[in-house]
């Protein structure tokens, strides 16, 4: 076998596993992603919600009972959790916005088997996930979302699976892995 010098060395790819998922080429939508993390964001800080409940609460029965008459109040809390949930929209959609976050967007093509996924540009060029990475899994109305961290996601529309056999080994990986029930 004949020495390879400099560039003319190849850089070898682990080979694809043949049974493994394979999805169709796809990106996600800027929208998707600002809705996903928006969701995220509820779910994660609901807690946070009884806090305006409870001083709304806490002023009608000062108002009830005549101790302190006020009605800025209303408007402070309605304004400040509309200021609040903006702050977080407008974060979100900056991050759609700036280039080194580009990368988020651009399309994949995903191989799924039950050791890791790749996620692959094209036949040469992609990057590796590692089930121990995805800290939880759910399923939505339409896709897949894999969390790897805070706002940090894997969105895998069912369309993009090629076969019902694809989904229900996808269902059957992320059961075995403890993800889904």
């Amino acid at each position: 076998m004949a020495k390879m010098y400099g560039a003319q060395q190849r850089v070898q790819q682990a080979p694809s596993n043949p049974l493994a998922i394979k999805t169709k080429k796809f990106s996600l939508e800027k929208n998707k992603y600002i809705g996903l993390c928006m969701r995220q964001l509820f779910s994660n800080q609901w807690k946070w919600s009884f806090l305006p409940l409870a001083l709304i609460l806490g002023n009608v029965a000062l108002n009830l009972t005549a101790v302190y008459k006020n009605y800025w109040i209303y408007i402070f809390i309605v304004v400040g959790v509309i200021g609040y949930v903006l702050f977080w929209l407008i974060q979100f959609t900056g991050i759609t916005q700036l280039a080194q976050y580009k990368q988020l967007f651009d399309k994949y093509r995903y191989e799924i088997d039950s050791r890791q996924i790749f996620m692959k540009i094209s036949d040469k060029e992609g990057g590796m996930i590692k089930w121990d990475m995805i800290t939880s899994a759910y399923k939505d109305k339409d896709a897949y979302v894999f969390t790897m961290g805070k706002y940090q996601f894997i969105h895998l529309p069912f369309n993009v699976l090629t076969s019902d056999n694809d989904r229900k080994l996808l269902d059957k990986i992320l059961r075995d892995k403890g993800l889904i029930s």
